[in-house]
């Protein structure tokens, strides 16, 4: 049984509101990094094990997401605007694995488990060919009451981690997957990795 504990600081991972959505739905597990283009060191590091998920909409591309999440895609988009002034927290993810990935073979292997196309995965896993993908394993939490946050200049940019300017209220929080569906889960996509 893996136990939960709400992040204990404000850290959080920029992910597409679309991936976010399909973590947190329990529709994959996994989410592949390797860093933003602003990062300090050029490179991806797993900061911390447990960070909240902040969802992005703007660089978020149809022909990067298989055509089966399109509908989830349009659905992150309705009502937002460029100059939306607030961003929802709806979850935060503990990292229960973190796989550095150099194989492209291994990487089609993952496509069952991801919502992205071939060419989102190639495009990651050659952008700086030398440094590995990072295959992060997310058991993610939802939040019982979603947190809306002003969207603030620091949250933007190419970055992969932020910390948000406000305190996340400690609140309820339930696992999206069962201990049993997220092991049941973990262990096939670790036999592709093998």
């Amino acid at each position: 049984m893996i136990t939960a504990i709400q992040p204990a600081s404000t850290l959080s991972l920029k992910e597409w509101a679309v991936a976010v959505k399909a973590l947190g739905e329990g529709k994959q597990i996994i989410t592949v990094r390797k860093g933003g283009l602003y990062e300090e060191t050029r490179e991806f590091v797993l900061e911390h094990d447990t960070f909240y998920l902040y969802p992005t909409y703007e660089h978020q591309k149809p022909e990067m997401v298989k055509p089966a999440y399109h509908a989830d895609l349009e659905a992150t988009l309705e009502g937002w605007s460029p100059d939306q002034p607030t961003v929802p927290i709806r979850y935060f993810a503990h990292i229960t694995d973190d796989v550095e990935l150099l194989d492209e073979a291994k990487l089609r292997a993952l496509n069952p488990y991801h919502i992205w196309t071939d060419n989102f995965a190639d495009v990651r896993l050659h952008w700086k060919k030398k440094k590995p993908l990072h295959i992060l394993f997310a058991r993610v939490y939802r939040l019982h009451q979603a947190i809306e946050l002003p969207i603030a200049e620091e949250y933007k940019g190419c970055k992969s981690w932020h910390h948000l300017l406000q305190e996340i209220p400690q609140t309820d929080f339930t696992p999206v997957l069962t201990d049993e569906e997220y092991q049941a889960k973990r262990a096939e996509i670790m036999d592709v990795l093998r």
